[in-house]
């Protein structure tokens, strides 16, 4: 089904990126106002307000009270770069690449740390890698939600209770909007930007006693630089975990994302979060089910993202075209839409197949995933005609 008139409702909100994503509804800068600014963040007030944003944290995400929880620099990235310098090499390494995120994380382990014994277990985009063939006597990393991808593990369950390595998890689109296994995950990152909307730059790092303890029992071969250390003297150095952060955090940034946690609670926890983004991941479903020129990347239904929506244009005119084409076809498609202000940044991942991404995580509203999908027919036709 298509439209060729100009739909006349528009989205509420325009924003639907896949990160910053878009502020949560009702926020202002105003709800800033108590903010430290100027003050240093070891000051009284600044580790106060960094112990409860990891307080908060713990609390609306359902953090086991035996993990630590740190606030880290450099976003998700940072977090998983800690994680990987900090802890592999003890043991085999199984990596899971289902999109770029993954790929790079494999990359960094492979051609940076040089490990010897490294399996990268690959699937292209759409699918997921044979989980039954990962071996948990190793440790394994893998993204939770492959944010350029649109594709997440359906649940924690493929993974072994009784694993004799670690599970490093890049949770950074799927926290606080999906249901993340404690019990199987051992180190899990995210950074603020993703589904809570808040501003980037920080990343958060939770670590399991198992953890920990290979922390403080394995040194890895290669130098740390300073901001990657999380111990001294063979201990964890616990400060990082109750808001004493390895460098200077913007309490700016720390109050929006009190804000945020805030307004996750006044809503009601996780439990809110995730129906809302199950919510907008339902509008996009009945949509697609009902428009032929679309589907989604992810071949498995069990396995689609309700946060990073990934979908590609499956159109038969549109799909004759050679690959250059098609990718100029779905860019004109997105200008169309940045052009008269209906949605903003919902173009493939660089590295992905050409198509669409839209944001439909926990701050998107469903009347506004509603009303571009109208936008998104007219845009379609309106390239088409063009061809």
């Amino acid at each position: 089904m298509s439209n060729t008139t100009t739909p006349a409702l528009r989205p509420n909100n325009s924003l639907f990126s896949s990160g910053p994503c878009s502020k949560r509804p009702g926020w202002s800068l105003d709800n800033l106002s108590d903010a430290p600014l100027g003050r240093s963040h070891r000051a009284k007030i600044g580790k106060a307000k960094l112990k409860a944003a990891i307080d908060q944290t713990r609390e609306i995400l359902g953090v086991p009270d035996d993990y630590r929880i740190g606030i880290v620099p450099a976003s998700d990235t940072g977090a998983v770069e800690m994680a990987l310098w900090s802890i592999l090499g003890a043991r085999g390494t199984d990596i899971l690449v289902w999109e770029s995120f993954g790929a790079g994380w494999a990359t960094d382990v492979v051609k940076q740390l040089k490990l010897d014994d490294v399996r990268v277990m690959e699937a292209e985009y759409g699918d997921l890698p044979d989980l039954g063939a990962v071996d948990f006597s190793r440790d394994v990393v893998f993204t939770w939600n492959g944010t350029t991808s649109g594709v997440c593990v359906p649940n924690g369950d493929w993974i072994a209770a009784d694993r004799e390595g670690l599970t490093i998890c890049d949770a950074t689109s799927a926290a606080f909007a999906q249901d993340l296994d404690w019990d199987k995950l051992d180190v899990v990152t995210y950074s603020w930007q993703k589904v809570l909307g808040g501003e980037a730059a920080h990343g958060m790092l939770i670590l399991s006693p198992r953890a920990v303890e290979r922390l403080e029992s394995y040194t890895p071969a290669w130098p740390l630089p300073k901001i990657f250390r999380l111990t001294k003297g063979g201990k964890l150095i616990e400060g990082v975990f109750v808001g004493e952060t390895i460098n200077t955090p913007s309490m700016l940034c720390v109050e929006d994302y009190l804000d945020a946690l805030a307004w996750a609670k006044e809503i009601g926890g996780l439990d809110a979060l995730m129906n809302r983004a199950n919510s907008n991941l339902a509008v996009l479903e009945t949509w697609a089910d009902k428009t032929s020129w679309v589907d989604f990347l992810a071949k498995d239904k069990a396995n689609r993202s309700n946060t990073s929506v990934c979908m590609t244009i499956v159109d038969e005119a549109v799909v004759a075209l050679d690959a250059d084409l098609q990718a100029k076809f779905a860019k004109g498609l997105v200008s169309r839409l940045e052009k008269e202000g209906v949605a903003f940044d919902i173009g493939a991942y660089r590295d992905a197949p050409s198509g669409l991404r839209i944001w439909a995580g926990a701050t998107i509203e469903a009347s506004d995933l509603e009303a571009l999908t109208a936008w998104l027919d007219w845009a379609f036709e309106a390239e088409k005609a063009a061809l």
